[in-house]
């Protein structure tokens, strides 16, 4: 059993999904959120996945804020106290370079459910995830 879990959250009713699986299925894990605000495509440091810090007065903030305090309360209703982390950049990228400096074991991730045509045009970031991960990678449907 996994004993510290990633679980990116982005206000959608698949991330509340994935996080109840990870807070369900692995009751004694220490249990991460993590929020990504998906950098412009003009900003640099979105090459590398990661462009830092989101400022406090920002929009972007803002609805980060209420998307993890979502998250801190949908956990607490069921019991479990977990972490929250926000960043800027790249969702896929940030979210495996996070996985893997943080020596989380696992990252338990919603699936938006794209039809197959859309996700070969659209990409998703789940299967990016899948894709650049060292670390296991569960997918909730």
């Amino acid at each position: 059993m996994p004993e510290r879990i990633l679980v990116p959250v982005d206000g959608s009713n698949r991330s509340e999904d994935a996080l109840e699986y990870a807070i369900e299925t692995f009751p004694d894990a220490s249990i991460t959120a993590v929020h990504v605000v998906e950098a412009g495509h003009g900003d640099i440091g979105a090459f590398s996945g990661m462009t830092g810090d989101i400022p406090d007065d920002s929009p972007e903030h803002e609805r980060s804020e209420e998307i993890l305090e979502s998250a801190h309360q949908f956990a607490a209703e069921r019991g479990t106290e977990i972490e929250t982390e926000r960043g800027r950049g790249r969702p896929d990228r940030l979210i495996v370079k996070r996985a893997e400096d943080g020596d989380y074991e696992m990252i338990v991730i919603g699936s938006h459910g794209r039809n197959r045509v859309a996700r070969v045009l659209l990409g998703s970031v789940a299967e990016k995830v899948v894709r650049r991960s060292s670390v296991p990678v569960l997918v909730v449907r």
